[in-house]
């Protein structure tokens, strides 16, 4: 039988900035995307061509991929610019696009390769192959697959699949909701999400009874799959993704650093059936933590089966409230008397649940004892329960540290005829050969080979570190700065080698022999622009419904803007298939004001429906 590929599994990092990008990788990344000037699903991450251009000169050195996220939708007095902007980026290097709209797969674009954005809303076998068949060499799959429905995909497809592992979670499918845009006019599509799912409500009833106190019955908790990296990779998954494009760099890189550790045992065990997709070895200089960076809480979501004793919403705060620490004895004057579980720090972040249930933030300035001096005015009453969300000496070990990550060479020194011949091989497999001619050969007074090793070590500017030296040239004498000559030059020849042979990947070709999941187009699929409307109807579609942002005109029915699979009955134990759960009215509505959404759910198919109804809040 022949042997099968082991698959290259890729850790893949955001980044806000380049800066941040840097420190990813060196924490340990295996690729990053980042948002270019314009037209990425983050409006507020933006960054250069010429920027992006220089990050991808330090990444390509180490085969870290470099991936840019052009993917709102597109309006057509817009192609023009995102076609110069696609070809910009093509000219610096990047990778790959990760790109939702269908438009850009009639632009006048370079070959250059493509994913398809969880944007695209790929929960279904049919989706992917689909996008697969028209040159799509990725797909971003949505966050709420289980193991088994990722596995089936992975199985019947012949597509790369990318899977989030860790960050916020949208309630809606990714790319199928326009609540931002019903009740503010800034779309999700378009990078400007309002965040309508992290408001508070009331739970009511159609007539406006209020059955539960306000709550944020949408927020959900934050990812986390670090216990589930192995049953991922095996489900499928051949790059694991980080979500956070506007998180800080501490944020990044401790995230990075905590699940390039558990990818690194997987591979390590999995007997050569998984390699590490880059190349070099990392150093962190601190120990990964993620329960210290920002979150909501922790869900693995959908990946295993939602049993209903699982919950998956922050309903109390969308903030981070992290671990408890203590609990108040009495409020005294400028001070708190708590009895404390850990030991605090000067500048650290606590927080409360006030008798209303309003989660308050507070900065630590100084601690004495068992008192503690908040930098503002908070009284919390005995017996309080206080958490700290902020780990002030952890966050100071992140900011203070230089990651920094190296790829092993070995050396081989050899004396011929014509002179010195030094030979470098890197963990890239690329290989390089310096020469120096000697003009008169001497015999050395004393030992060379310590003298010489450590010459051939001093790799300090460089991306290297020395592994296995074999020196072969006897006992000669060679002076110093000529053996340091050859070195640089065979390190200059090893970078430019590895620099020809950087495997570039192009945007595979469009073929129509895969038919559409289905012929009628509706808001749903988000079709904004004339040239999205043309790749549509040359595979097939019969009817094709204008996105909401393109619509004519403000609907005064309610209008369709989520559908998701988290389930706010399942959450609150009411589920109408569970016949012990407690009971709630047929028709649940969420309230704040200016804005009224309407709870209709699926149980055929276990999910919920949100309506925005813009002429009836309170």
């Amino acid at each position: 039988m022949p042997s099968v590929s082991p698959r290259k599994i890729e850790l893949l990092a955001p980044a806000r900035d380049t800066e941040i990008a840097r420190k990813a990788i060196a924490c340990g990344a295996d690729a990053i995307y980042i948002g270019p000037s314009s037209h990425g699903a983050r409006a507020a991450a933006g960054n250069s061509v010429e920027d992006i251009a220089r990050l991808v000169k330090y990444a390509h050195p180490f085969g870290v991929r470099i991936y840019a996220t052009v993917n709102t939708i597109v309006y057509d007095n817009e192609i023009h610019e995102v076609e110069r902007l696609i070809s910009d980026l093509y000219r610096a290097g990047v990778d790959a696009l990760i790109v939702q709209d269908m438009g850009i797969l009639r632009m006048n674009i370079p070959p250059i390769d493509l994913h398809a954005s969880t944007q695209c809303d790929i929960r279904s076998v049919e989706k992917a192959r689909f996008l697969a068949s028209v040159g799509f060499s990725r797909v971003v799959l949505a966050r709420e697959l289980s193991a088994m429905e990722i596995a089936r995909i992975h199985r019947e497809t012949d597509v790369e699949l990318e899977a989030f592992v860790h960050g916020a979670l949208c309630v809606s499918y990714s790319g199928d909701c326009r609540a931002s845009f019903a009740a503010t006019g800034r779309s999700a599509n378009r990078g400007e999400c309002a965040q309508i799912c992290r408001l508070k409500f009331d739970l009511t009833d159609r007539n406006g009874n209020i059955l539960a106190p306000a709550r944020h019955y949408l927020s959900l908790r934050d990812l986390n799959r670090l216990d589930h990296v192995g049953k991922l990779i095996d489900a499928g998954a051949s790059s694991l993704k980080i979500e956070g494009r506007l998180k800080d760099a501490s944020y990044v890189m401790n995230t990075v650093a905590a699940y390039r550790s558990r990818i690194d045992k997987v591979i390590a065990e999995s007997h050569g059936q998984y390699i590490r997709s880059s190349f070099g070895m990392s150093s962190t200089g601190f120990v990964a933590d993620v329960n210290k960076s920002f979150n909501r809480g922790f869900t693995s979501y959908f990946f295993t089966s939602p049993a209903r004793d699982t919950r998956m919403a922050a309903l109390d705060t969308p903030k981070m409230i992290g671990m408890p620490v203590g609990k108040v004895i009495r409020p005294e004057r400028g001070a708190i008397l708590a009895d404390c579980s850990v030991a605090l720090a000067n500048g650290d972040g606590l927080g409360f649940f006030t008798p209303e249930g309003v989660f308050t933030g507070f900065r630590l300035n100084r601690v004495e004892g068992r008192r503690l001096f908040p930098a503002s005015k908070v009284s919390p009453a005995p017996g309080t329960l206080l958490y700290r969300n902020r780990d002030k000496v952890f966050d100071d070990m992140i900011s203070s540290v230089s990651p920094d990550r190296r790829i092993s060479v070995d050396f081989t020194l050899n004396h011929t005829d014509t002179g010195l011949q030094l030979t470098a091989t890197d963990d890239r497999g690329a290989m390089a050969t310096a020469t120096l001619q000697l003009n008169e050969v001497q015999q050395a007074k004393s030992p060379q080979l310590e003298a010489r090793k450590r010459i051939l070590s001093k790799l300090g500017d460089t991306i290297f570190t020395p592994r296995n030296i074999t020196d072969n040239a006897g006992d000669i004498f060679i002076p110093a700065s000529q053996l340091t000559s050859l070195r640089r030059d065979v390190i200059n020849a090893l970078q430019l080698t590895s620099e020809a042979t950087y495997p570039f990947k192009y945007r595979k070709t469009e073929r129509f022999d895969v038919d559409l999941p289905s012929e009628r187009l509706t808001v749903h699929d988000n079709v904004a622009n004339r040239l999205a409307r043309e790749f549509y109807h040359s595979h097939g579609a019969t009817e094709i419904a204008p996105a909401l942002e393109v619509s004519k005109g403000r609907q005064n029915e309610d209008i369709h803007v989520m559908t998701t699979r988290y389930c706010l009955r399942r959450e609150l134990g009411a589920c109408l298939r569970d016949k012990s759960a407690s009971r709630l009215p047929a028709d649940l509505y969420l309230e704040s004001p200016g804005m009224r959404l309407h709870l209709v759910p699926d149980c055929a198919k276990c999910m919920m429906n949100i309506y925005y109804s813009p002429h009836k809040s309170k």
